[in-house]
């Protein structure tokens, strides 16, 4: 096999009086063997093989480090009632009695007439525009299940995702659908 270089990698079946090449001019002609291509496609099928077998194992987030070290605590005093199995709307009043990934109590607020959603702490309250949320990621907690923990990603990458922990699993779906807008079919 091989592959002619100018100015580029030149298309197979041109010639190179119509790619144009002058006298004088520079070309890198690259060969291998069908073996040595073989021997390169091998491994890279394994790796793929490997990498579906790991994201099949990936192990719930509940069980990682960072999360177990906030569930470990236990449910928040205050936390709100759950109703496994039932969607609801929004309450009109904040979403309390929550964690945040330090472990520290916090609220969320829906401001829908400012499209807002603001993320109070004991510390200070920070006022987000649903728009600038790019993503929202939630999980059941495992041995109760009738709460989640849930994610909003603030930035571009996964290490900006603000963690909220004891989320009543009858308003996840309410959430998403308010931050992210609801999908609709035309």
């Amino acid at each position: 096999m091989q592959k002619v270089m100018y100015k580029g990698l030149v298309p197979e079946d041109k010639t190179l009086r119509e790619i144009k090449v002058t006298s004088g001019a520079k070309i890198m002609v690259v060969g291998s063997t069908i073996n040595d291509v073989l021997a390169v496609n091998t491994p890279k099928d394994a790796a793929q093989q490997d990498a579906k077998a790991e994201e099949n194992k990936k192990e719930p987030l509940c069980r990682q480090k960072q999360h177990r070290k906030v569930l470990d605590k236990g449910k928040p005093e205050d936390v709100m009632p759950s109703v496994k199995g039932a969607q609801e709307r929004l309450p009109a009043v904040p979403l309390s009695g929550m964690y945040n990934k330090s472990g520290g109590k916090v609220r969320l607020t829906f401001k829908l007439e400012q499209d807002q959603l603001w993320i109070g702490t004991k510390e200070r309250t920070e006022k987000l525009p649903m728009g600038s949320i790019k993503n929202v990621v939630s999980e059941p907690i495992e041995g109760h299940e009738d709460y989640h923990m849930m994610a909003f990603q603030l930035g571009p990458t996964e290490a900006s995702y603000y963690w909220v922990y004891w989320v009543p699993t009858q308003y996840v779906d309410a959430i998403k659908d308010t931050v992210l807008g609801k999908w609709q079919y035309f």
